[in-house]
């Protein structure tokens, strides 16, 4: 069943053609340690940004690999765009998808310092 997402004043919405997941990752990284992201990845074709582009602001540091991308309004940065190794993906910020209930998520640790 398809879930759906959105930045805090709801100008950017968003809807993920997929079940809800039941893992998710968080990320030591001094960009999503200091958001406190939790994160799910989906192949970018069962993405669709339902509103809210004009309102979307980029941010890419390190290698450039991923564009954050964030509401220039209030500032939630509610997914990502990068590649993965079978293609296009997005990145959810979990965070900003009301149904989901990160307290159940079984959470997987990535030591993104490292990298």
């Amino acid at each position: 069943m398809p879930y759906t997402g959105s930045c805090h004043c709801g100008a950017v919405t968003f809807t993920v053609a997929a079940d809800a997941p039941s893992e998710a990752m968080t990320c030591n990284c001094s960009h999503c340690s200091r958001k406190g992201f939790v994160l799910t990845f989906v192949p970018a074709d069962q993405f669709t940004l339902d509103s809210g582009a004009d309102k979307l602001t980029d941010y890419q540091f390190y290698k450039h690999n991923i564009t954050h991308q964030f509401c220039a309004t209030c500032g939630t940065q509610p997914f990502a765009l990068g590649k993965s190794p079978n293609g296009p993906m997005r990145a959810i910020n979990l965070r900003c998808v009301p149904d989901v209930d990160i307290d159940v998520l079984k959470i997987k640790k990535v030591d993104g310092a490292s990298f």
